[in-house]
């Protein structure tokens, strides 16, 4: 029996207290979002929330704690918005759905940043064990973002995945990374691309002293581009189970899986809430069908949940918990 470890891919709703009092503080336009040098007022109402997110994932139970990237108003851009070399312009769509992001254009060296590690080391005085750290996957990030300095596709992507480890090589302890990587199923990457790509996250996975997982959704990796993923030192692969469970399962099953493995056995962008009992039975049909004793088994949202309510949301981190504490089903 595997150890399930209930958790989430973060990027979590804002506190309805906190989105009214952040609009009011910095207002309304794409001008006024974050830009890494807010000040005292705005930087205190997302501590605060920060605190609040915090406590509802420890009361309910889940065994690794986000800090929520509540201030990451561009989604998984976020990194790329608020370093000085890139500039922010147009809004463009977030993937095939209805949110919006500034586009990062990249206009000079991406330098070592530290926002993200910051953040984090904030959310060290409210965590006592498990710790998780979320970042963008460097194919993702590189996908979301414009060039206008590199010149070259694979310098690029290059650029941003050392860009990511001086970022995490910031971290305080943490007990596990997630790498979040749609693009690997929303315009995954070509031949040559694809090698790329698992090389990148292997360089962020090599330079962190925790469990690493490259987390997948919206669907499933393309075969070959799964294939070279695994060539990744990473310690688990996220699949989405939600959207697409045959192929997935699929995939594991012609070429195998790491010894851990994420599983998206909740609707992160869904308001109806699973049971803990339904979502139990999707990790044993993962584990059925895959033929695999793993050794862990993160049970997650299949995508960021900042879509949701925050009752909602609640109420889902909540099931997650309890179906990791049930028994096993008799064989």
């Amino acid at each position: 029996m595997p150890e399930i470890v209930a958790t989430t891919p973060g990027l979590f709703p804002l506190p309805d207290w906190a989105k009214d009092e952040l609009s009011d503080l910095k207002g309304h336009q794409k001008t006024d979002l974050i830009s890494g040098d807010e000040g005292g007022a705005i930087t205190d109402a997302y501590d605060r929330a920060r605190s609040e997110v915090v406590s509802l994932q420890t009361d309910a139970g889940l065994d690794r704690i986000s800090e929520g990237q509540l201030r990451w108003d561009d989604m998984l851009a976020h990194p790329l918005a608020v370093h000085e070399n890139v500039e922010t312009r147009g809004i463009v769509r977030y993937y095939d759905n209805n949110n919006f992001y500034r586009e990062p254009v990249v206009t000079g060296d991406l330098t070592t940043g530290g926002d993200v590690a910051a953040d984090l080391d904030a959310a060290t005085e409210l965590v006592d064990s498990g710790l998780q750290a979320v970042l963008p996957g460097p194919y993702s990030l590189a996908d979301l973002a414009t060039d206008e300095h590199y010149g070259d596709e694979a310098e690029f992507v290059e650029a941003v995945a050392d860009f990511l480890v001086r970022e995490v090589e910031q971290f305080p302890d943490v007990e596990t990374l997630f790498l979040l990587e749609p693009s690997l199923v929303e315009n995954p990457p070509e031949d040559g691309e694809d090698e790329r790509a698992s090389e990148a996250i292997d360089a962020i996975a090599g330079a962190i002293d925790a469990e690493v997982v490259a987390h997948t959704y919206w669907g499933s990796i393309p075969e070959k581009t799964y294939a070279h993923l695994m060539d990744a030192d990473v310690d688990a692969i996220g699949f989405d189970l939600v959207s697409d469970h045959d192929k997935n399962v699929y995939n594991v099953q012609e070429y195998g899986t790491k010894d851990a493995v994420a599983l998206g056995v909740v609707d992160g962008q869904n308001t109806r809430i699973e049971s803990p009992e339904t979502i139990r039975d999707r990790i044993d049909w993962f584990e059925q069908q895959t033929n695999t004793a793993y050794d862990t088994v993160y049970a997650t949202t299949n995508t960021e949940t900042f879509y949701l309510p925050v009752n909602k949301f609640e109420d889902k981190i909540r099931s997650l918990a309890n179906a990791a504490q049930l028994e096993a089903p008799d064989q």
